[in-house]
Formats: C-alpha cells, sequence, structure tokens
C-alpha cells in the first residue's frame, strides 16, 4: 500500500526502488496514448518479468520501425517506401482520393476492403481549442494533387465531431476551386464518432452511402 499522501507525491515516485532505468521506462510508457502512469507501471512490470521474451523483442521491434518506417510524401501515411505501397500501386483507382484524419483511419478502411482508390492522411483536424490551424495539416499535397494529377473524386471520411466538420467545411471551400467532385461519407457514423472506432459493416454502409457536397456558386 502507498504511504500517506505527504510522503508519496505521485505514481512515478513509488518506483525510484527500481533505479533511474525503471523510473525513465515508466515515464515513456506513460506518455502513450491510454497508459497513465498506473497502466505503464504495469506495462513496465510485465515487460520485465520476462525480458528475454518481451522486453528485448519489443526493443528490437521499436528499434527497426524507427529506422525504417517513415511518412509517405504523397498521402502522409507510413510506410517502409516512400512512396507507400498504395500510392505505389497501379491496381488502385488514383482518381479517387479519400481523406481521412489519421492513419488508424486509413488502416481501418482498408481492413473493411471498402476503398479501392487512394489517400491523404491529414495527420488531425483543424482545432481552435488546441490551436491547430491549417498551415498543421498535411493539406498542400492534396491540393497538389487534386490540381495535376486528374483525381475526380475527392471523399471526405472525417470523423463526426465538431472539428472534423469544421475541416470538412474549410476543405470543402478550398477544393471548390478545382475540377473535382467532393463527397461526404454517409450514413452510420454516429456524432462524435471515428473511422477507426466502428465495425467494417458500418465503415462499408458509411463509404458507398457517401454524397455530392451541395457547392455555394455564389
Amino acid at each position: 500500500m502507498c504511504p500517506p499522501a505527504s510522503s508519496c507525491p505521485s505514481d512515478l515516485a513509488w518506483h525510484r526502488t527500481g533505479g533511474i532505468e525503471l523510473e525513465r521506462l515508466i515515464q515513456l510508457l506513460s506518455r502513450l496514448p491510454g497508459l497513465g502512469p498506473r497502466s505503464a507501471r504495469r506495462a513496465a512490470l510485465s515487460l520485465l518479468a520476462e525480458p528475454e521474451r518481451r522486453l528485448v523483442p519489443l526493443a528490437q521491434a521499436m528499434q527497426e520501425a524507427a529506422a525504417r518506417i517513415q511518412s509517405c510524401e504523397v498521402c502522409g501515411t507510413l510506410d517502409v517506401t516512400n512512396p507507400c505501397m498504395i500510392c505505389s500501386d497501379p491496381d488502385r483507382d488514383h482518381s479517387v482520393i479519400c481523406v481521412v484524419e489519421h492513419v488508424s483511419d486509413l488502416w481501418a478502411l482498408e481492413r473493411a476492403m471498402v476503398h479501392r482508390g487512394v489517400y491523404q492522411v491529414l495527420g488531425g483536424t483543424l482545432s481552435a481549442l488546441l490551436g491547430r490551424g491549417p498551415e498543421e495539416l498535411n493539406t498542400q499535397s492534396l491540393f497538389r494533387r487534386v490540381g495535376s494529377d486528374g483525381v475526380s473524386e475527392v471523399i471526405l471520411a472525417l470523423g463526426a465531431t465538431v472539428d472534423g466538420a469544421a475541416t470538412s467545411h474549410w476543405l470543402e471551400d478550398r477544393l471548390a476551386r478545382y475540377d473535382v467532385t467532393v463527397t461526404r461519407v454517409g450514413r452510420g457514423v454516429p456524432m462524435g464518432g471515428t473511422l477507426d472506432g466502428l465495425d467494417d459493416g458500418t465503415l462499408v454502409a458509411a463509404l458507398m452511402a457517401r454524397r455530392p457536397v451541395a457547392r455555394d456558386d455564389g
């Protein structure tokens, strides 16, 4: 049991008996999404319980990933090749670009096998709360592709959130100057939902039911 609060200022301080190496491991793990100090502690102890079977292979895999995996200069996804395997695939429909927020959304659509075109990974959404503006999103390569690569349709497959809606409206306004059809995913995406949290059937229904975005010619 942890001593009184006055002598136990934080979860991380409670691990000093393991040395600075253990404390640093827990601190680094706690920075990962979904892992707080307590979850990071459990993960670290699990790894160290069987270092040869768990910790060493994980360290090797992370080192290899850091050395080989890179961001695709065309669409922004992660791969060991640049351009990525999807952008380099001649069997994909390069005239249809599906715009998603994160790589995890791309993976979800690929898992559902509903999109045979290519992608654009924004790396996030516009957010007034976080101070994230258009210059921080991966959009310039999208506009270059739309303007020069014979693109006929851009699908906005962003989450049904306030920031997702704001980003979609901003993209619609920017894409209106190009000769391209802009569509949005249809039914099946609940308010506040993100693509990587949906089941395959819902993803298929949402993409197949996409609808054109009305243009304001005024």
